[in-house]
């Protein structure tokens, strides 16, 4: 700095002004610079938002492990069931054609899917009139996709609930927020309003957050199903189709 100073005393006036300006400016641009550091590193972690929502996060939570539980095993099942064996039908023609129901009731029984519980039905109404053997397939096919649909009612009711509960509990962090501003009194301000304005909108955030996660996996658990009552549709009618084959 010696050094510094003597080339500014020996340097004009005004030059020497414009380089102790220029040092002013760039220490001021130094402070705000660890201003804005300090500003940006006050950020808050997930954890610590969740932290601040309140008992209503609690639910919350509680809604969002069961529905994420019941979507993965939802869709493992619904998948199984949605799997084709491409030869069952062409077995259980040429069974049928030759009288061996039993063969075919075996046959069913050891596939073990939903089409083929509704085959195997069907078999066991083979002799009577057709349309008893047809109400008996749909019976067997609305129990199967009732079965396949278990889980989905609360799926349904999360997606619609979990939004709901988050807007409780942000009517009541702001309940508490305007309360503890009218208390502060003379000491009110508005960092006192902010700070509890932000901690109840935590549970809007979550709220809509748990409903979207139960909201698209209902979706896409109702789209798995379509297709498997798409596919016992299909194995319905090529089995009426079989039985009205002249012998």
């Amino acid at each position: 700095m010696s050094i510094l100073n003597t080339i500014i005393s020996q340097v004009p006036d005004g030059v020497a002004d414009s380089i102790e300006t220029l040092e002013s400016l760039a220490g001021s641009a130094a402070s705000a610079d660890t201003v804005s550091t300090a500003v940006t590193t006050a950020e808050l972690s997930v954890w610590d938002l969740c932290m601040k929502g309140g008992f209503i996060m609690i639910p919350l939570a509680l809604l969002l492990v069961i529905s994420i539980y019941i979507f993965i095993e939802r869709y493992i099942v619904i998948s199984r069931a949605a799997r084709e064996d491409s030869s069952f039908m062409k077995r259980i023609k040429d069974y049928i054609h030759e009288g061996e129901l039993e063969s075919a009731k075996n046959l069913c029984k050891k596939n073990g899917s939903p089409y083929s519980r509704l085959i195997l039905k069907g078999i066991s109404r083979i002799g009577r009139p057709m349309n008893d053997v047809l109400v008996a397939i749909e019976n067997t096919g609305n129990l199967e996709i009732a079965n396949l649909g278990k889980g989905l009612p609360w799926l349904a009711t999360t997606a619609a609930g979990a939004p709901m509960l988050g807007f409780l509990g942000t009517v009541v962090g702001m309940v508490e927020a305007f309360f503890a501003l009218a208390n502060a009194g003379s000491a009110a301000n508005v960092g006192v309003l902010a700070g509890g304005i932000y901690e109840a909108l935590v549970t809007t955030v979550a709220g809509l957050a748990v409903g979207i996660v139960a909201l698209f996996g209902y979706n896409i658990l109702v789209a798995r199903l379509n297709s498997v009552m798409k596919l016992l549709e299909g194995k319905s009618m090529e089995f009426m189709d079989l039985l009205n084959e002249p012998a």
